[in-house]
């Protein structure tokens, strides 16, 4: 059986660009379409390579800057055949756009049982005021959920949530399963898909996003899961992530990541297949999936790619 791929984004505004007081314009330019490689790059070159991919859209600082941003990204990931699902950053609940320093609670699991589900289901809303489909699987800004979260995405009909993190358990990623669970696995009445990760050191986790992993780690995280024939491999990226903090430059250590993701994606697609949510594949939920362990050489190489990219691309003028 082929292993499922969720090739994820999450899809925001960000907060530093709101608190350092841009226009909401400029905060919208750099958050979405940062440098020519944000959304409207990330959707050609997925189409390039015939993936598929879900982008989990943060509909809260429509609160604050408008919904157009967020019908505008909805639009512009349908028209490319990839799906929207629900992300969800709190914050923006209590935020000013003539005070910038105002703000909620940042991460979600410091509400209530019954906050948690009627913020849920605000974002829900919203997010198909702008035209979305219903949507059928959550991600927690900042990975931030627990089992209240999950009772709560249950109740309003959810199928899945890809919060769980184990490199980031047991805050601010709360839900109460272990940290080396990456398959699939029915919890609190939905499916969680957790994000994948894989020992960089021994005992010491680190998950499957861009910026995290290095090309190689990435390589042989894939080449893993397909020879042991994993449930599903869960990746994240950000519509952002492929540009410097200040979402003024490309990121040329990130952006070769991407490409070279897809690629290595596109030549295994008879083993690991890139799905959508909405798809509701089936999914085994019994697996015992374990991530990939530590590789001295592997860590070493990607810390020195990771110190070129803090030092060259994140500076780049």
């Amino acid at each position: 059986m082929a292993t499922r791929v969720f090739l994820t984004v999450d899809t925001e505004l960000l907060w530093r660009h709101h608190a350092a007081g841009l226009p909401s314009a400029e905060i919208v330019a750099r958050s979405l379409e940062p440098a020519g490689v944000g959304i409207a790059y990330q959707l050609a070159t997925l189409a390039e390579h015939r993936l598929k991919a879900t982008f989990f859209v943060d509909p809260m600082p429509a609160l604050v800057h408008g919904i157009e941003h967020v019908r505008a990204v909805v639009a512009a990931i349908l028209a490319a055949g990839q799906e929207v699902q629900l992300h969800l950053h709190p914050n923006w609940i209590d935020a000013k756009a003539v005070d910038r320093t105002a703000h909620g609670r940042f991460e979600l699991i410091d509400f209530s049982a019954a906050e948690q589900r009627g913020l849920i289901a605000q974002a829900r809303d919203l997010l198909i005021e702008a035209g979305a489909p219903a949507p059928v699987a959550f991600r927690s800004g900042s990975y931030s959920a627990n089992d209240a979260t999950l009772d709560a995405l249950a109740a309003l009909g959810f199928a899945y949530d890809s919060s769980h993190n184990g490199s980031e358990h047991p805050w601010p990623s709360a839900i109460a399963l272990p940290v080396r669970q990456i398959a699939p696995v029915a919890h609190r009445g939905v499916t969680e898909v957790p994000v994948t990760v894989i020992e960089d050191r021994a005992g010491r986790l680190r998950h499957f996003q861009l910026c995290a992993l290095s090309v190689g780690e990435m390589r042989a995280a894939l080449d893993h899961a397909a020879i042991r024939d994993h449930a599903a491999v869960t990746i994240v990226s950000h519509g952002f992530e492929l540009a410097n903090r200040a979402g003024t430059q490309r990121n040329t250590v990130h952006v070769r990541r991407f490409e070279a993701l897809c690629a290595m994606l596109a030549a295994r697609r008879d083993t690991l297949v890139t799905t959508h949510f909405a798809e509701r594949a089936a999914l085994p939920l019994d697996r015992a999936d374990t991530p990939l362990g530590p590789s001295l050489w592997r860590t070493r190489r990607r810390q020195v790619e990771q110190l070129w990219s803090n030092l060259v691309a994140e500076r780049a003028a």
